[in-house]
């Protein structure tokens, strides 16, 4: 199958930035998938091109365009546009996303979306040609956070020692971190304690949605913990399936290395289709149960 061509759908409209606290407000509405649930989506997606699955896997993702969007806000671009270019890529990175290879389809689309808004400011900033070098890139989008590490001035021309530094860290002569440093003082940078309103209520601060990436310790270990409960569930779940449907289920969705349906129906003698339908109906069975279980023990609302 080709996603090449495949049409994704629409996201929440964003009108500009007197909108922003509007679709800020409607993307917290859109769950975060479980693993499993992403999977059985992105799956889905694939292997069907099923645009409802689409829909909730990019849904489901909107919260963290915004969330990268406000990191490359210091660039003095209307926020609203590096989200609608971030959008973008995400529907790009779901496309292109790979389920089987075993990783969330968060930490791959991130590169996408990220990919998407730097091209767009690179587009967007006279300074920055197309023919830039790697090193000019480089430098263009990691001036600021070196600034910040050593603690250089925001507003004014570098320190010699910091612009020795800079230079050397990212491989590029010393002039270009001064001219790049002075260029970028006059795009100008907007206050982080701008208010967002909608309509007479205040939304909030712009730095309130600027959150450091890196998850807080509480959350690795709720994330650890969470983890350990749906491997426990998951394995007293399939002892639910018969014996051809756990082996189906288990080559082609929790080893390493699935096989395809034209090497499970050789092995069952029976059609590829016929192989599907036992895979999905099996996945569902194994999801009713992980659910019923989790509710019978309370880890989940009945």
């Amino acid at each position: 199958m080709s996603n090449k061509d495949t049409k994704l759908p629409a996201v929440p409209s964003l009108g500009g930035e007197q909108s922003l606290n509007r679709y800020l407000s409607e993307i917290k509405k859109y769950p975060i998938l479980a693993p499993e649930q992403e999977y059985m989506l992105a799956m889905r997606y694939k292997e069907h091109e099923d645009p409802e699955a689409a829909a909730q896997l990019v849904t489901s993702h909107l919260r963290l365009v915004a969330k990268i969007a406000m990191g490359y806000r210091g660039y003095g671009l209307p926020v609203s546009e590096l989200i609608s270019e971030g959008n973008i890529g995400l529907m790009q990175g779901v496309k292109k996303f790979e389920p089987d290879r075993g990783f969330r389809l968060a930490t791959y689309a991130m590169w996408w979306i990220k990919a998407s808004m730097q091209e767009f400011i690179l587009r967007s900033w006279s300074l920055v040609k197309m023919g830039t070098t790697a090193a000019q890139k480089k430098l263009f989008f990691n001036l600021r956070r070196m600034k910040k590490n050593l603690d250089a001035y925001e507003d004014t021309d570098l320190h010699p020692d910091d612009v020795k530094t800079i230079a050397t860290e990212l491989g590029v002569p010393e002039q270009e971190v001064i001219n790049m440093n002075r260029r970028m003082l006059m795009g100008g940078d907007s206050s982080l304690n701008v208010s967002m309103r909608s309509g007479e209520e205040d939304s909030g601060q712009w730095q309130d949605w600027l959150v450091d990436e890196n998850p807080l310790q509480d959350e690795i270990v709720a994330e650890a913990e969470e983890k350990s409960v749906r491997h426990d569930l998951l394995v007293e779940a399939m002892d639910g399936l018969n014996e051809r449907e756990r082996d189906i289920l288990t080559e082609r969705r929790l080893t390493e290395n699935p096989k395809t349906l034209e090497e499970l129906s050789q092995v069952y003698k029976v059609s590829r289709e016929r192989v599907r339908q036992i895979e999905v109906r099996a996945f569902e069975k194994l999801q009713k149960a992980m659910k019923n279980i989790a509710t019978d023990r309370k880890l989940l609302p009945a």
